[in-house]
């Protein structure tokens, strides 16, 4: 018996789509942007720890359209996120992030810990 094949209608998918990043550094501060076009701040989500951060947002298509009715669909639209481990660690509580002309971008102080410790090598006499 032939299995039946369901015609599925076209509608924004609830997977979510991946940003596109630039990750960079300068001598005070890791920096990560992304374009982020048609999303409002209300809409997005940072979260940071020392070493990971994670951008989760939704970007709205105020047209309701069906598949039939593009010509091209590059553009992704619904919810988004992208996680991005940190080369080194950061100050959490002082990054600080914008938004200007569809460009979020995030600023991560380098954290000023020294991770180097020396230990002293005890001396057993015999």
């Amino acid at each position: 018996m032939e299995k039946e094949t369901k015609n599925i209608e076209w509608a924004p998918s609830e997977a979510e789509g991946q940003l596109s990043i630039d990750v960079f550094q300068t001598p005070a501060d890791i920096v990560i942007k992304s374009t982020i076009a048609g999303v409002k701040p209300e809409h997005l989500d940072i979260a940071i720890t020392n070493d990971m951060v994670t951008i989760r947002g939704r970007r709205e298509t105020e047209e309701e359209l069906t598949r039939d009715d593009y010509f091209y669909q590059e553009c992704y639209w619904g919810p988004f996120s992208r996680s991005i481990i940190l080369p080194v660690d950061v100050q959490t509580e002082k990054s600080i992030a914008t938004l200007k002309n569809g460009v979020l971008t995030i600023r991560l102080p380098k954290s000023e810990k020294i991770k180097t410790k020396k230990i002293e090598i005890n001396r057993h006499e015999e």
